[in-house]
């Protein structure tokens, strides 16, 4: 049963500063993406402009905003096959349990000026 979910595009050059800035990525994203992104070369807004619209996904598939967890308790991490997959931690995970979510659904697309993110939430179990 789908218990959320939630889209979000961000365009691209609105977060060109925050790759320059260790302070804004250390208060929103989590320490796997900040390494993956660095490692990125001339598609590192890309990524990291993914991994900002999957937070907001997330947070809408929930339903509550980013009430009472931060941005960087969500990551997106890359499988080996390169699947984007959410993880979530601390807070976010818990409002994750609260929704009765077991399951979360990510996909990533993104163009020159504009990246999306849609998060669905399931819940597979009785």
């Amino acid at each position: 049963m789908i218990t959320g979910t939630g889209i979000d595009i961000v365009k691209n050059e609105r977060l060109k500063d925050w790759l320059g800035s260790e302070k804004l990525l250390e208060r929103f994203f989590h320490p796997d993406e900040i390494a993956y992104v660095k490692e990125k070369g001339k598609s590192a807004l890309q990524s990291l402009a993914a991994r900002f619209a999957a937070k907001e996904a997330f947070a809408k598939a929930l339903g509550t905003g980013f009430k009472d967890f931060s941005l960087k308790e969500i990551c997106v991490k890359n499988s080996t096959t390169g699947k984007p997959e959410l993880f979530v931690y601390g807070n976010a995970l818990e409002a994750k349990n609260r929704n009765g979510a077991d399951k979360i659904h990510l996909s990533l697309s993104h163009e020159s000026e504009y990246t999306i993110a849609m998060v669905i939430l399931e819940k597979t179990g009785d």
